[in-house]
């Protein structure tokens, strides 16, 4: 991601971005909207930061495209290969029960508990290894829409639909488009 530090004395910074926004709160109070876009990180004790797609995002989305791919295909032949299913849909349900909850946090929590589920049917120790070293968190950290959490939603279903049928070709079509929509919806941020 690429940030610039907006200087914390400065008003010129707000009315450009105001300007670029389309916003026209006062300064102050557009920052909070800012943020709620997932436009600018706002850390304390610092000025705001506006974030954009940068080189290193679309090539960590190249990557992990690949590798999500890669994860439900490995999955997949895992559940062909006799292993259990129910951690999946276990972690699956309560992924579910996270998405109504609403609280982005506990959504976050569950995905990855999928995310563990699925390392751990593949029973690839070379995913164990390198799947979390993708940098996906930085990316969904920094860029929270709110339609976000439902195409994770609905990708994770897809994606985990085909790994419990154990058909490999379609989990990893499905762990790719994954990614793939996900840049759709952050390319889509008007930044």
């Amino acid at each position: 991601m690429e940030a610039t530090e907006e200087p914390s004395k400065s008003v010129a910074p707000h009315a450009e971005a105001r300007t670029h926004f389309n916003q026209s709160a006062a300064p102050r109070s557009s920052k909070g909207g800012y943020a709620a876009q997932g436009v600018v990180e706002i850390p304390r004790n610092k000025g705001a930061a506006i974030r954009s797609l940068d080189l290193q995002t679309l090539e960590v989305l190249d990557v992990a495209e690949r590798m999500t791919g890669l994860l439900a295909r490995s999955a997949a032949l895992g559940i062909a290969n006799g292993r259990a299913r129910d951690p999946i849909k276990q972690a699956l349900a309560e992924l579910d029960r996270a998405n109504t909850a609403t609280d982005g946090d506990v959504f976050a929590r569950a995905r990855r508990g999928l995310y563990r589920a699925l390392l751990n049917t593949s029973g690839s120790n070379e995913l164990k290894r390198l799947f979390p070293s993708i940098q996906m968190p930085i990316v969904y950290a920094q860029h929270r829409p709110s339609t976000l959490q439902k195409v994770r939603m609905r990708d994770c279903q897809v994606m985990c639909d085909a790994v419990l049928r154990g058909d490999a070709q379609a989990a990893d079509e499905a762990g790719m488009a994954h990614v793939q929509n996900v840049r759709s919806v952050l390319d889509s941020i008007d930044l």
